[in-house]
């Protein structure tokens, strides 16, 4: 039976959107505008369905839960901004507390030790893990590519970060036995 994260396959191939981007001074002709249509088409080619679809002032996000090899329920929202690209976007832990600063200056560290992924804390005090790719080079591989790279960098953080998403940093019974 399809998990969340390997629903039944879809038939045949993504069609790709055939709107240009907008033309402007410095931007290439044959650029095309990415359409929600092809983020969900993609998502389905990477086996990957998402919770919950959003749309507000031309930008459309999609809300995933996403099991790594030794990190779960990793909740990663996509942001599309059709003419500018896609922000997949992981919650690495809920909100922290006292210990800002210190949590602060590791996410600081972490910027510097993994490339192409950004570091920050949100609003509302999770610190979040950023992947952005631009939409000259979005497509389904990129997609892919980009989630991976959030599951892979969440699983070589565990322990880390098992501080900030469980009380005393017990990974709770069960957990490691689970596979992703």
């Amino acid at each position: 039976p399809p998990s969340r994260n390997r629903p039944v396959r879809r038939a045949g191939p993504c069609r790709p959107s055939a709107r240009l981007a907008a033309m402007a001074p410095d931007a290439p002709t044959t650029e095309r505008v990415i359409a929600p249509a092809d983020v969900e088409c993609w998502l389905a080619g990477l086996d990957l369905v998402p919770q919950a679809r959003t749309e507000r002032d031309g930008l459309v996000a999609w809300d995933l839960e996403m099991d790594g090899r030794r990190r779960f329920d990793l909740r990663i929202t996509l942001i599309l901004d059709p003419a500018l690209g896609l922000i997949c976007w992981a919650h690495l832990a809920p909100p922290l507390g006292d210990g800002l600063r210190k949590a602060y200056r590791q996410l600081l560290t972490w910027n510097d030790d993994f490339p192409f992924a950004k570091f920050a804390i949100a609003e509302d005090g999770r610190p979040i893990l950023a992947v952005e790719i631009a939409g000259r080079h979005l497509g389904e591989d990129e997609l892919g590519l980009a989630l991976a790279r959030i599951a892979g960098i969440a699983d070589r953080l565990l322990e880390a970060t098992a501080g900030w998403l469980w009380i005393g940093g017990r990974v709770p019974a069960g957990y490691r036995e689970r596979t992703g």
